[in-house]
């Protein structure tokens, strides 16, 4: 059984920002779930360019709203709305208001990989 409360990672190695976002991991490798789970905070007014080409997300937003893109089209999202890229797919998170996602990485992350933005060129891990 794991009990983790939120306060229990703030201000440790899982608990990562890179400036745009700060991403809480809650349930990362060495918890031995095949999973992490994250609560992550993306700041107001902040574009994020993204591809994961070794992992699987789903993002679910439980406050604020912006807008993801893809080649594929633009989709709002809000407080109730998931979104989950497929993998090696390039997204644009954008943001109106500070946003707060629950988000689910399959497999898991060792909890302390952060992105390095760049307009260029899409940041993962």
């Amino acid at each position: 059984m794991i009990v983790r409360k939120l306060h229990d990672v703030i201000g440790t190695d899982h608990d990562v920002d890179n400036g745009k976002s700060t991403s809480r991991r809650l349930v990362v490798a060495s918890d031995a779930r095949g999973y992490t789970v994250t609560d992550t905070c993306v700041r107001a007014g902040t574009t994020s360019y993204m591809r994961y080409d070794r992992h699987l997300e789903s993002c679910y937003c439980i406050e604020g709203s912006g807008q993801v893109h893809t080649d594929s089209g633009r989709w709002d999202i809000d407080a109730g709305t998931l979104y989950a890229p497929d993998r090696h797919e390039e997204h644009r998170l954008v943001t109106r208001t500070d946003m707060r996602l629950i988000c689910v990485f399959s497999p898991a992350l060792r909890g302390d990989e952060n992105h390095s933005f760049d307009e260029t060129a899409p940041s993962g891990y």
